[in-house]
């Protein structure tokens, strides 16, 4: 777990420039990279066999705070790069503080000076736009729209005083005039400011909800998503009932707004939540590039913006995208997706009318985040495979080989020789479906010896476990687990149980699954049965291990069968789905027989049985799953006389912060399964 973790990579909306997060050991950075400005510098790279990418850290915090860093972004001029630093409040409005700190803790935009790196407090707030034609940032505080300048010395201020929670701020191309979304509860309006005249208009008001705007190329039309009003009933996490939505297109010269494509009213219809940003977004020629998942794969297509002919199929059926960029014309899509390779991830780019698919990477390595920089030339990625840990890398748009930047912070003694090549694995659970899996077997086990086992389940549920490193930075800290383990001499075997993505909407809404009957369970049996038929597997010290869902599924296969499983560590599982988790709602708490339901899918249904040693590691800030969950698993535990151990952490959130965090807890769940699994 020394090895940096990259994330959030932006390039410069001209030029070369480029700039990502680097996670050092709990030591959040911004880093940034550009092609050298002289002959000789370039000749110098290149004939080192180099791209040309001189990298360099920007910011300099030097501690494991737990303040993370998001929102990236350059200034039109690449002369800044704005940022958040500190995470969001809780339920109570604290801003989260692992490290205890008396002075405690918050959430503000800061601009760091790419020349020098000098850092500058713009305000407290989060989600920053910054304008594509000055160093102005609108951005959100207290629910309201607010607008600050990096150079000017001016005061921020709010940008206008609107009813509802005001959001989602997007310039228009000229930095003329900002859309936003402004919700009111039970309704959505998307709006206009014009910062000229000094006036909102909103787009088509009704009683729908309208989100997501987008402003054509020349600034002329906004499309945006308006889902049929649902009334105050919320909608709950893991509903299959049809959500559909439709793609509106509103002219600023006063014509209105017009509908050109909706969806099936079907569950298969529903608004693809997982797309996120790229659910819409303008290309050439008038041309709108739109995800769904209406026939079952979640997938690009492409539609006029003038209406008349159906979308058209972008990218392939089969398989899943992930993340989607342009090339500086808008006629070409870069995207990584699961496609020709379910269990990895790799680049491809095609046209936006669709058509042909060129494949731009392939192998055991995996790559992601594509983005192009900002004179089209090239195409930089994040990018691991088995052994490597993710690194950016950078290639020619026109193709070719691609070539690491800043692998000098890899550290020196980081053990890729040591590390194991997962094996894919297909399970085949009870009622027929099938599972993949990925296997870690040690080496130089002896003839006739049997090796304790363990499972592991990721979280979300709706996440997807890879034949490496993993692209989120929780699952990177996951998988670098499941290796320390497998050097410990157990065989891990990673489980991408039903509900989680990367095999279709189908697979990862499967009926009955989580509160609704836990049938992914049969899952983590099918993996069971599997490590006892294996001749050098100990079929009696099976372990589980998991976080959030997976430490539900790690709770639920404890409780329901102590027989399989000799021990477990469960991350911030929950426990009881009958009551509130969450501030989502998981569960028609309304419903008498959904409770019951979700009651008898719970760990907490079965505990009579539960007999198997556990250890609970927890942050008491958690904001995704409450604490509480576990404070009455140990109440019942200690009524059984269960064997149970226990890590609190106090001010720690779900997706631990603090890096030495990550690291006790592992070190904790090393040593449980040491004791229990190998009499240590």
């Amino acid at each position: 777990m020394s090895s940096p973790f990259p994330s959030d990579l932006v390039a410069a909306p001209t030029g070369e420039r480029i700039a990502w997060l680097f996670d050092a050991q709990g030591r959040r950075n911004i880093w940034v990279a550009q092609v050298p400005k002289t002959e000789a510098e370039l000749i110098a790279r290149n004939g080192q066999g180099r791209i040309p990418f001189d990298a360099k850290q920007l910011t300099h915090y030097t501690e494991d705070d737990g303040q993370e860093i998001e929102g990236l972004a350059f200034t039109h001029d690449a002369d800044w790069l704005v940022f958040v630093r500190g995470g969001g409040r809780n339920q109570s409005g604290e801003y989260p503080n692992p490290t205890s700190d008396p002075a405690g803790a918050t959430q503000a935009i800061y601009a760091a000076a790419w020349r020098d790196g000098k850092v500058k407090r713009l305000d407290d707030g989060n989600s920053p736009a910054v304008s594509p034609a000055d160093d102005r940032v609108v951005y959100s505080k207290g629910n309201q729209l607010w607008i600050a300048s990096i150079n000017e010395d001016q005061k921020p201020r709010q940008l206008f005083v609107a009813r509802g929670s005001n959001s989602s701020p997007a310039w228009s191309h000229d930095g003329k005039m900002l859309a936003f979304v402004s919700s009111r509860g039970d309704h959505s309006f998307v709006g206009v400011y014009d910062f000229a005249n000094n006036n909102i208009t909103y787009l088509s008001p009704s009683v729908d909800r309208d989100s997501t705007p987008r402003w054509s190329l020349d600034d002329r039309k906004v499309a945006f998503v308006r889902q049929p009003a649902r009334g105050p009933q919320p909608r709950l996490i893991f509903d299959d009932a049809p959500d559909p939505w439709a793609i509106m297109i509103a002219d600023l010269s006063g014509a209105g707004a017009r509908e050109i494509w909706h969806s099936r009213n079907n569950a298969a219809g529903s608004a693809p939540y997982m797309a996120d940003e790229n659910i819409l977004q303008w290309a050439a020629d008038e041309r709108l590039i739109f995800a769904s998942e209406q026939d079952n794969w979640l997938r690009l297509y492409s539609v006029s913006a003038k209406g008349g002919a159906p979308p058209v199929p972008v990218t392939p059926t089969g398989c899943e995208l992930q993340d989607v960029t342009y090339t500086h014309d808008r006629r070409s899509i870069i995207y990584s997706s699961n496609c020709g390779d379910i269990d990895r991830r790799h680049l491809s780019r095609v046209s936006i009318y669709g058509g042909r698919v060129e494949a731009i990477t392939s192998g055991e390595q995996m790559e992601w985040s594509p983005v192009v920089t900002g004179d089209g030339a090239n195409i930089i990625f994040l990018k691991s495979d088995q052994r490597v840990p993710a690194l950016p890398y950078a290639m020619s748009v026109s193709g070719g080989s691609s070539h690491i930047i800043a692998v000098e912070q890899m550290p020196p003694d980081f053990p890729l020789s040591q590390l194991m090549t997962p094996k894919q694995v297909l399970l085949k659970a009870a009622d027929g479906m099938e599972i993949h899996a990925q296997l870690f077997i040690p080496p130089n086990i002896r003839e006739g010896e049997r090796i304790p086992a363990i499972i592991f389940m990721h979280g979300g549920p709706i996440r997807q476990m890879l034949l490496g490193w993993h692209y989120l930075y929780y699952y990177h800290n996951a998988y670098a687990f499941n290796q320390y383990l497998a050097s410990r001499r157990y065989a891990v075997l990673s489980v991408n149980y039903r509900s989680g993505i990367g095999y279709g909407r189908n697979f990862r809404m499967a009926a009955g699954r989580g509160a609704r009957g836990a049938t992914e369970y049969q899952d983590i049996i099918a993996a069971a049965l599997y490590l006892r038929r294996r001749g050098d597997i100990n079929p009696a010290k099976i372990g589980l291990w998991g976080g959030s869902y997976g430490g539900y599924l790690t709770a639920l296969g404890l409780a329901r069968n102590s027989d399989l499983f000799a021990a477990g560590v469960d991350l911030h599982g929950v426990h009881d789905w009958s009551q509130i988790i969450s501030v989502a709602r998981w569960v028609d708490y309304d419903s008498p027989q959904a409770l019951q339901t979700a009651f008898q899918s719970s760990p907490v249904a079965s505990i009579a049985r539960w007999r198997s040693p556990v250890l609970l590691i927890h942050g008491d800030d958690d904001r995704n799953v409450s604490f509480s969950q576990s404070v009455d698993l140990v109440r019942r535990l200690r009524e059984q006389n269960v064997h149970f151990e226990q890590l609190v952490f106090p001010d720690e959130i779900h997706d631990f912060l603090l890096h030495r965090h990550w690291l006790q807890a592992y070190h904790a769940a090393s040593d449980f399964f040491d004791s229990q699994l190998k009499g240590r």
